[in-house]
């Protein structure tokens, strides 16, 4: 019999999971597709029963996968961060209010910020308030849903709900809870009591603990459900975005972790706190790191949107057809703010715009667009980063939109620097595996998961995209105030 751990995620359109033997061999992958809930515009929902069935549905699959495999502990993550509340027995009282690609919340942010003051916010929790941060979406919660307040007694995020459902343990990673602005004192490494207090009352705060913590066990009737063996470790797992930069080594300071999925997130390891307006600056996913991290609200999201549009042709189609569209989408520039957008404008209302469309542009063209509109916001994200005084000198690449040459060469091909290909690009699943691993053997992610290629820019391409990114810039601002007035006059979809 060989000893395996398994790691399971919760992302924004599939639950993904992984059974990986203590040398990091993937032995088996599972995937659960699902979609999110948008009752309304700006809002982002999803049941975490959904998260829950999802877990036992992929781990029960993955153990009678391998025979062979003995399972002796397992690793959880989830997007995030997210808002689900319950009552003292843990049961759900509404869907989960999804991260920052939920924008409900503006006016307690305001309202927060006016408070507690936006200094006072960004020196104690490393961040400013915005639609990324947890403590407004309680505001939200209390302002509009009085009676499902007053009957919440704990919050959860995906990976913590997993915990819970698991172990039956209340418990939340410090970088998660870094993400709780303003709940989360980030230089103390705990809660802040007297601002959770106005913001949470009555709501009993999970116990803070780091992401590779054994933080329970496998109960008999999880086991039961799932197949899992009973009374194994469970591991305290965090963030999608953050586990993934585990799981390529992206965790040196001067690292920055992009990841290509239904939203683009950049994670920079530092070597000291960093703390500026419009970028998140978290605590790390191991005692002693800090990051600074970004995040666009869509990526991969537009992709699969186009495909919709399109009639749902296969995604080598698509790119085989952008790739034919060449540098510059034949003339077009899409803004990606299809959801708002996160870092690093900070807008919750700024809106998709594609300027330049005539009727020769082609399907191709429009796909291009895409791709290359999400490149243009990562290297306005990374010009943030370095702006705020943190050192890029690695780029790693991981996730969903890695398969396949275009995306990432189009990437380095706008911000000039070079992209690292790792050998395993599942992602967060595989680094939850190896958080898993890490609690109770002495194991290497360098050994793991080494890196398989290296995406060059092209040189030829560098002036074209400098232009190109300049009208970027320019784009946002001079349609800013008519993307709010449209913004604002939109209305829920049934």
């Amino acid at each position: 019999m060989t000893d395996a751990v398994i790691g399971i995620d919760i992302g924004t359109s599939s639950s993904k999971g992984v059974l990986v033997d203590l040398d990091g061999a993937v032995l088996a992958t599972a995937v659960r597709a699902h979609a999110v809930a948008r009752p309304r515009p700006g809002w982002v929902e999803m049941d975490a029963e959904l998260w829950w069935d999802e877990f036992v549905s992929l781990a029960a699959e993955l153990v009678a996968s391998t025979p062979t495999a003995t399972v002796v502990a397992v690793g959880v993550s989830g997007m995030g961060p997210c808002l689900a509340v319950t009552d003292a027995a843990g049961g759900p009282l509404r869907p989960a209010i999804l991260y920052g690609v939920d924008t409900r919340a503006t006016a307690q942010i305001e309202r927060l910020t006016a408070r507690f003051g936006a200094d006072r916010i960004l020196a104690r929790c490393g961040s400013t308030l915005s639609t990324q941060s947890v403590g407004p979406k309680l505001a939200w919660l209390a302002d509009h849903e009085p009676e499902v307040f007053a009957a919440t007694r704990r919050f959860f995020m995906p990976a913590s709900w997993l915990v819970w459902r698991l172990s039956g343990s209340y418990v939340l990673d410090h970088e998660s809870a870094s993400q709780c602005t303003p709940l989360y004192d980030t230089d103390g490494h705990r809660w802040y009591r007297p601002w959770a207090e106005a913001i949470a009352p009555g709501i009993e705060l999970p116990e803070l603990v780091w992401a590779d913590e054994q933080v329970g066990s496998v109960t008999g009737e999880a086991a039961r459900l799932t197949g899992l063996p009973s009374g194994i470790p469970v591991i305290a797992g965090s963030i999608d975005a953050w586990t993934e930069a585990v799981s390529v080594g992206a965790q040196q300071p001067g690292d920055l972790m992009l990841m290509y999925g239904t939203t683009m997130f950049l994670i920079s390891t530092l070597s000291e706190r960093i703390s500026v307006p419009g970028l998140w600056g978290t605590v790390g996913i191991f005692p002693g790191t800090r990051n600074l991290a970004g995040g666009m609200a869509t990526s991969g999201a537009i992709t699969g949107w186009l495909r919709d549009l399109f009639g749902s042709p296969d995604y080598p189609v698509l790119l085989a057809e952008a790739e034919v569209s060449g540098p510059g989408a034949g003339g077009l520039l899409m803004l990606p703010y299809f959801a708002g957008e996160r870092t690093p404008i900070m807008d919750p209302d700024a809106r998709g715009l594609i300027a330049g469309l005539t009727l020769s542009s082609t399907r191709g063209d429009l796909y291009r667009a895409a791709l290359e509109a999400t490149a243009l916001g990562v290297r306005h994200n990374v010009e943030a980063i370095t702006g705020a005084g943190a050192a890029v000198e690695r780029i790693v690449a991981v996730g969903g939109g890695t398969q396949g040459a275009l995306w990432t060469q189009i990437v380095s091909d706008v911000l000039g620097i070079a992209q690292e290909i790792p050998s395993v690009t599942i992602g967060a699943s595989y680094g939850a595996a190896f958080l898993a691993a890490r609690s109770i053997e002495d194991v290497s992610i360098d050994s793991w998961n080494p890196s398989a290629d290296v995406r060059e820019p092209d040189p030829s391409n560098r002036e074209g995209y400098d232009d190109l990114y300049a009208l970027y810039r320019s784009l946002y601002p001079a349609t800013r105030e008519i993307s709010h007035a449209l913004a604002a006059r939109a209305l829920p979809r049934s």
